[in-house]
């Protein structure tokens, strides 16, 4: 016959300390040994747990949040049971507690808004004599939760350790104190925290942007969205990689791996980093929220420049411009638009190529550029694009998409490239360009002497169209040099003729001469 502990009276801490139950949990779950701590290993379900013993009325249970994982939506699950684990079969637990388990009968839960689901914050939750649930945050008011638990039969806290929350550990619990006995309602509180706002005109993101009223409830979506999620991501990602504290001044941090675009009339600086430099053959995931009435657009790049060293005022509204600076920085648009949801992949590979996927499928090499240095990567958000979040990274053989073939021809659909830097030469036979004082003031080489080299190209003498005359002659914008003279002219008649390395528009070319 299996132990029991006792049934607690209604008002009197047990002198057993509270832990979680040993053997009733979710597939996902991993205990340490003193069972005071969860974690869940994988996915983002299957993590149900509930207490070894029953739950006093006005009994503080005390969860410390230690991990969260940002790549998926909706956060903890609280609540109760008035069914003894001990006697719930673990393989007959559902995934979710949400709608699953609390459309059962004894058994009741409720979401945790995500806002408050970060690392290190001490939540804790109980049930009054009306079967009322509260919770409060650190030291922060109670907020009433939800009601409707019976407490004429013992109760069991219950705990589905879901989303964004990855571990919780349980601290001693505690009887309520007498000042949160008349806690105020959860639309109270939000009244109070948007009146508190209402001074500052930046500050106009809506609770609807910031989950506040949609994360409170259960809902089903949610559950199918991290299961759609799950498919388009790698089973294992890493959280170290976040967004930079230094950001331009129409963004604001919601979290450390999601940034929120400000309500702003007129240009928009929204120019958002990477808080490290990428790593060879990293892909970084992030996921865009965008308005439901019309798609967003957004821009990227990478940067040597160290985003520690700027200041918000060198961040423009027109990513473009940041060509024009000293450091090497490569800008894109992404092509196609951006709906609520999507999910893009961006990796530098050993070659120096830019790769993206929108939604698990690749879109091919987007840009060329010279990962000799560490590079940054940075966003830019427009349009309807409210808000974007680092899922994480993944870290993978050198795993190349279906690159665009370096021929002249370069499909109307390519994205522009903008580049710009002080990279070092690294030609085989250096070659010196002569330019006379006729040069207009908005060539590229009179602010930009120097072009970023491309570690995926093989420079030499011959003209890589030909392969027959020697190379001399520059293009320009881009500054390279792989063509003769003759091959530069049939290829600037072209239609959408483009830099056979890096694809960026074709405006003039230029004859250059050798030194003797």
């Amino acid at each position: 016959p299996k132990r029991c502990l006792p049934i607690q009276p209604c008002g009197s801490l047990s002198s057993f300390p509270l832990l979680f139950h040993p053997s009733t949990k979710g597939s996902q779950i991993v205990m340490d040994m003193s069972q005071r701590t969860v974690k869940r290993q994988a996915s983002f379900c299957n993590a149900i747990t509930f207490s070894n013993r029953s739950i006093a009325v006005y009994e503080q249970v005390r969860l410390k949040i230690t991990k969260k994982q940002c790549c998926w939506s909706g956060a903890l699950r609280l609540g109760f049971t008035s069914k003894d684990p001990s006697r719930i079969n673990p393989d007959t637990l559902p995934k979710y507690a949400c709608p699953d388990l609390v459309s059962q009968s004894g058994f009741w839960a409720k979401a945790l808004p995500e806002e408050l689901s970060n690392e290190g914050n001490v939540i804790s939750f109980w049930v009054d004599k009306r079967g009322r649930v509260f919770y409060r945050i650190n030291d922060s008011s109670p907020v009433l939760f939800f009601s409707g638990v019976h407490v004429a039969e013992p109760l069991w806290a219950l705990i589905d350790v879901y989303g964004l929350t990855r571990g919780v550990q349980l601290l001693d619990s505690e009887m309520v104190p007498l000042d949160c006995m008349r806690p105020r309602s959860f639309a109270a509180a939000h009244r109070a925290s948007i009146q508190r706002n209402s001074d500052d005109p930046r500050l106009s993101i809506s609770l609807c942007d910031l989950s506040l009223q949609h994360s409170s409830s259960c809902h089903v979506p949610q559950n199918s969205q991290n299961s759609q999620q799950c498919s388009l991501l790698p089973s294992h990602l890493d959280t170290d990689l976040h967004f930079h504290s230094m950001h331009g001044i129409h963004v604001t941090v919601l979290d450390k791996h999601t940034m929120a675009r400000l309500d702003h009339r007129g240009d928009e600086r929204t120019l958002v980093f990477t808080s490290r430099p990428m790593r060879c053959s990293e892909t970084v995931f992030v996921k865009v929220k965008a308005g439901v009435t019309r798609p967003g657009c957004l821009s990227y790049g990478v940067t040597s420049c160290d985003p520690a060293t700027l200041r918000p005022s060198d961040l423009p509204s027109n990513p473009e411009s940041l060509v024009d600076r000293k450091e090497f920085w490569a800008v894109c648009r992404v092509a196609v638009p951006l709906h609520s949801g999507d999910i893009l992949g961006f990796v530098v590979n050993a070659e120096g190529e830019v790769i993206m996927s929108h939604n698990g499928v690749s879109a091919g090499m987007q840009l060329c550029v010279d990962n000799s240095r560490p590079l940054w990567m940075f966003y830019g958000l427009h349009g309807a694009i409210t808000q974007l979040r680092i899922l994480g990274s993944s870290l993978h053989p050198d795993l190349r998409g279906p690159s665009v073939p370096s021929s002249p021809s370069c499909t109307p659909n390519t994205p522009i490239m903008f580049c710009s830097g002080n990279s070092e030469s690294n030609l085989n036979n250096p070659m010196n360009i002569n330019l006379n004082s006729s040069t207009t003031p908005s060539s590229p080489f009179s602010s930009h002497p120097e072009s970023p080299t491309f570690p995926s190209c093989s420079w030499s003498d011959e003209c890589t169209i030909c392969y027959e005359n020697a190379v001399d002659t520059v293009l320009y914008a881009c500054g390279h040099m792989c063509l003769c003279y003759a091959c530069g002219l049939k290829l600037k008649k072209m239609a959408n003729a483009c830099c056979p390395i890096c694809r960026r528009t074709i405006k003039d070319i230029i004859k250059t001469y050798r030194s003797t």
